[in-house]
């Protein structure tokens, strides 16, 4: 089981300026890094408070100066706002700028906010019938001489420049939840990351399924598969309760952002109540205690054995929850000096 990190800077108040979001971010990623943790994993999102992150190719050369071992892993572009020339290009010259560290995550999108930013009128069908063109583009291009003439590109022989550095490139990990979106990751030569959100151990077990079942179908290499979850170990039992009560605010925000009905303004989504999150059950705190990665160090070794016995091979650390930096930064010290030893 190797273990990574996913993060990205969020600014819950006005008040908190970006450059100092900009060093805890990155003192978060030296700690995975400095701690032993294979990768850092870092999105793309467009105009979201909530997640500050328009470009995680700028943000991983950033990380390569920082950090020395760790790779850089973009989790993930959305793929329908890339024109894949151009994606193929600047993944190259990350890879070239980072000594090859770059690994390559890719997926369709989910936020209609950014949808009708960025790419008025597109839906989730087409983003990901776009995603489903460009992916098989990217390894092509970086070989060289490249032609294409698809529903929705057409460009002629094209190489990308700069080369990468990795010798066919960096690895291409997919986004997936249904069984096709699996199947076409697996049969593409793509690893695999998949995030159950907040729907717990029998949402794990049936991505898994559907993991395997690609696996079945397809006659080469079985690509890997990452487990992306929100993840907490405490103190004590307050500290504990504390954070399922955080991780309940935030999962009411995130559903908030992705219904898209709320006002925004400077990027901040129009605040919840007291009692708008109270009212949302699916999110309450002792459901989420239940079903996400969290609780004492014993507690969180327990699932995340229960996890590396399903097949995945890669469990990453999902931190971003509203929390301070401090506590976030705690947590992580517990997963890194308490958790992660018991798998090695």
């Amino acid at each position: 089981m190797d273990f990574s990190l996913f993060a990205h800077m969020e600014r819950l108040t006005p008040d908190q300026p970006h450059s100092v979001l900009h060093q805890e971010f990155i003192a978060l990623c030296k700690m995975a890094d400095e701690g032993g943790m294979r990768a850092v994993w870092t999105g793309e999102h467009h105009g979201m408070e909530f997640t500050i992150a328009p470009n995680p190719l700028l943000t991983l050369v950033d990380l390569a100066h920082h950090t020395k071992n760790v790779r850089l892993c973009t989790g993930t572009v959305i793929a329908p706002f890339w024109h894949p020339i151009k994606l193929a290009g600047e993944a190259a010259a990350a890879d070239l700028m980072t000594g090859g560290r770059i690994e390559l995550g890719v997926a369709r999108g989910a936020y209609s906010y950014e949808y009708e930013r960025m790419m008025p009128g597109l839906d989730a069908w087409e983003a990901g019938q776009r995603m489903r063109e460009i992916v098989p583009l990217l390894p092509k291009l970086w070989a060289g001489d490249c032609a294409h003439k698809g529903e929705f590109f057409d460009f002629p022989s094209t190489t990308s420049a700069p080369k990468p550095v990795q010798e066919n490139g960096p690895p291409i990990w997919l986004a997936a939840r249904d069984a096709n979106s699996h199947e076409f990751g697996v049969q593409n030569g793509c690893n695999i990351q998949v995030t159950p959100l907040w729907q717990g151990i029998e949402e794990i077990e049936s991505l898994m399924d559907r993991f395997n079942a690609a696996c079945d179908g397809h006659s080469g290499p079985r690509p890997k598969i990452m487990l992306l979850h929100h993840t907490y170990v405490g103190a004590d039992e307050a500290d504990i309760t504390q954070a399922a009560q955080d991780l309940s605010r935030y999962y009411c925000y995130f559903g908030a952002w992705f219904q898209n009905k709320r006002p925004v303004k400077q990027g901040l989504i129009e605040p919840l109540s007291d009692e708008d999150i109270a009212a949302n059950k699916m999110m309450a705190p002792e459901n989420l205690i239940r079903d996400l990665t969290m609780g004492t160090a014993q507690q969180v070794i327990d699932q995340i054995r229960r996890y590396e016995d399903l097949g995945y091979d890669e469990y990453a650390f999902w931190i971003d929850s509203g929390m301070s930096f401090e506590r976030k930064r705690d947590s992580l010290s517990r997963f890194i000096n308490d958790v992660m030893p018991a798998f090695r």
